[in-house]
């Protein structure tokens, strides 16, 4: 095979013989402490990604520690499917470990690029794989199978692609028969190894375009045999092994958990240190996103209020009511509510041609009483941005609003109409209605409020998401300067 057919990604795998005819049925649950692991270990692989992207950018150049914790975390999950509904090719449970595991019937191994280029760094992961991603989400079933451009969860890798309707074959088979058919598995591994590929690719840590080419069998034989390090790769030895599901024996070069082996490498520890920072710097992008949105809103306000926006509301019925509204703050004659929220602003404004409106403020209790027996409508959410409309049936209320003696705070007449109302903790219901009773209701209600612990608001959480991120920063760059 020429220099120019090869390709820098390795992935073999060996079937296992004899399989038990019943364990697949039940691995989907065994490997769920894995999934968890691999949950945080994808957080990190995205941010570390990130980083590595950055660094492509600036250098040319993958860092070489965050490229060790990339391959790691790609073989770890190659074992987990290979072990499960991947391929089911080995009853020998995959080890939580980021090094290759000789002994291990699964392997990937990728050659590291001394030189990557900057302008396709920008463009080749999500515009020039799309053709890949096409094939990748036929053969997974679940869209970009290195889900952590989505996250890493938005469907698993086997699923219902073509890999996993394959493996359930061949699976249903091994039970039948005892034995997973040869065909099914040259097949299945050729997919794996096309997804990974394309895996590695997409994660900026091989410069070479996948192949459109299903390279079957165990035994890869459209890549480069990665050498010890500091050994120049060589092609693949002709002819293949005579059974091609056979992978050769691997010589492992890493350390305790796959990087080069001595002080550095990636240890239990400076993992756990890296998936640690990963998730502290994504909990404080979320506290600085909302830090960030509560000191734009505070620069909103307008005559003291911050502005909630105006939302349509309309009903066949007699009334528009809120679902009951919980605020339950108050102890020790402190209302934590009324600290918060400070003052309320409701305006109405009736429908050109409606009757004058009213809108008012009453314990959830009372107006559920006046509002029993009436046809009415209660809203859940906004209802112009996914609010859902809950019809009541019934007749005309037996007094109008105005005369029901119940409101805590209410506004009524022509126009456009103001509520304001010093928010206290309880159980309160928002109704609107027309002033004299009839139906149907129809009206704008723009919703405002003072908000005076926002500026505290704002600062806490920026100085949390701050300290969260400096703290998450250390914990990721340590372990990576002790594992280069």
């Amino acid at each position: 095979m020429s220099a120019a057919e090869v390709y820098p990604v390795r992935v073999d795998a060996s079937l296992d013989a004899p399989l038990s005819r019943w364990l697949w049925l039940v691995k989907w649950v065994l490997v769920i402490p894995h999934y968890i692991v691999l949950a945080f270990l994808w957080v990190a692989f995205v941010l570390l990604s990130a980083v590595a992207w950055v660094a492509i950018l600036a250098t040319g150049r993958y860092p070489r520690a965050i490229f060790e914790f990339n391959v790691g975390v790609l073989r770890w999950t190659w074992r987990v499917q290979y072990y499960a509904i991947g391929a089911f090719g080995t009853d020998r449970y995959p080890p939580f470990t980021l090094a290759d595991d000789p002994s291990y019937p699964a392997h990937l191994e990728i050659e590291y690029p001394q030189r990557l280029s900057r302008g396709l760094a920008l463009v080749k992961w999500w515009l020039l794989a799309i053709p890949q991603y096409v094939v990748v989400a036929l053969f997974t079933g679940s869209g970009l199978w290195f889900g952590w451009r989505l996250g890493y969860h938005d469907g698993t890798w086997g699923g219902a692609g073509l890999i996993g309707i394959l493996a359930v074959i061949a699976a249903v088979v091994l039970l039948v028969t005892g034995r997973y058919p040869d065909q099914i598995f040259d097949f299945v591994l050729g997919m794996n190894r096309w997804v990974l590929r394309v895996a590695a690719y997409g994660g900026l840590m091989t410069g070479r375009y996948p192949p459109f080419r299903l390279d079957m069998g165990g035994h890869d034989p459209g890549t480069l045999t990665l050498p010890p390090a500091g050994q120049a790769p060589v092609e693949p030895a002709d002819p293949p092994l005579t059974d091609p599901r056979q992978a050769p024996p691997y010589q492992a070069d890493s350390g305790p958990a796959g990087g080069p082996a001595g002080r550095g490498g990636w240890t239990t520890a400076r993992i756990v240190s890296v998936v640690a920072g990963a998730v502290l710097a994504v909990f404080s992008f979320g506290l600085l996103g909302a830090g960030g949105t509560a000191l734009w809103a505070q620069t909103q306000r307008h005559g003291g209020y911050v502005d909630f926006g105006t939302t349509s509301y309309s009903a066949p019925g007699y009334a528009v009511a809120s679902d009951a509204v919980g605020m339950h703050m108050a102890s020790g004659g402190w209302d934590a509510a009324s600290a918060l929220v400070g003052t309320i602003r409701i305006r109405v404004t009736p429908a050109a041609g409606s009757s004058p409106a009213f809108i008012g403020i009453a314990p959830a209790a009372a107006a559920a009483r006046y509002l029993t027996g009436v046809a009415y409508a209660s809203v859940r959410g906004m209802a112009d941005h996914q609010g859902t409309y809950t019809e009541h049936a019934g007749s005309a209320p037996a007094v109008p609003p105005t005369g029901a003696g119940i409101w805590t705070a209410q506004a009524a007449g022509p126009g456009t109409q103001t509520l304001t109302w010093a928010v206290k903790s309880g159980n309160w219901m928002v109704v609107a209605m027309n002033a004299d009773g009839s139906r149907p209701v129809s009206v704008q209600v723009n919703v405002a409020a003072t908000l005076p612990a926002l500026p505290w608001i704002a600062t806490g959480l920026l100085a949390g998401g701050f300290a969260c991120l400096i703290a998450g920063v250390l914990l990721i760059a340590v372990p990576l300067r002790r594992a280069s």
